[in-house]
């Protein structure tokens, strides 16, 4: 298969090189254009007809919701990752009505990155491998994380990882209750582990994109590094 076409589309030139550089680290995807701007966003996607867009939300000239409802309208055969800083419920319920493939939140987390790059690039396969459906290609196709979040419990996973206490691990974020974060001292609490083995744990899941972490900043005192469920 061809590799994935990705354009980004981000007004700082920085933090736009650091989303190519991130994407080029996912095997599977090459990035044929970079865009600052909407109106240059507007003509590259004619010009390069990228299969995946990694889109800003916030620029000069305004938002790039205007842009998305554009490509759905104009039927174009492009896909949606919003990338932004904005944190507000509006934008996030525009967006996933415009269908985006994703919504990742700035700063962005590499490994947050690479499982959702992980997920588009099975659904991709699928949509474009595929002539007759069943009912579970279509789940895949609109669940993707369901088979890769769900290491087998077997010989299959690494050295150090046991699947009964792996299961504790992934129950713990199965509770609503979670959905601000734990650290790996609150997890071990938890299963009744050390925060070491805790840790290991929590970095495997993080590695097949199970759940994502992040540094949470209090008051006072150094931030501390949570885990989030995708």
């Amino acid at each position: 298969m061809n590799p994935i076409k990705v354009m980004v589309v981000e007004d700082d030139a920085k933090i736009a090189d650091l989303h190519r550089r991130f994407t080029e680290k996912v095997e599977g995807f090459e990035v044929v254009a970079i865009a600052q701007g909407l109106d240059d966003a507007k003509e590259m996607i004619e010009l390069f007809e990228p299969d995946l867009i990694l889109l800003d939300l916030y620029f000069p000239e305004g938002t790039s919701l205007d842009m998305l409802r554009e490509i759905r309208t104009k039927g174009l055969e492009t896909d949606v990752i919003l990338i932004t800083a904005a944190r507000e419920m509006g934008p996030l319920k525009e967006a996933l009505r415009g269908g985006v493939f994703d919504y990742i939140i700035k700063p962005v987390i590499l490994e947050r990155f690479k499982a959702c790059l992980t997920k588009f690039r099975e659904y991709y396969s699928r949509l474009h491998n595929s002539e007759t459906l069943e009912q579970k290609d279509v789940d895949n196709m609109r669940h993707p994380s369901a088979a890769a979040s769900t290491p087998p419990l077997s010989v299959d996973l690494p050295k150090g990882i046991d699947p009964l206490t792996l299961k504790k691990v992934k129950n713990v974020f199965k509770d609503p209750d979670t959905v601000s974060g734990l650290s790996a001292e609150n997890v071990g609490e938890l299963i009744g582990a050390s925060r070491s083995t805790t840790r290991r744990y929590l970095e495997y899941l993080v590695s097949i994109g199970f759940i994502y972490p992040d540094l949470v900043y209090g008051t006072v005192g150094r931030p501390e590094r949570r885990y989030f469920r995708n």
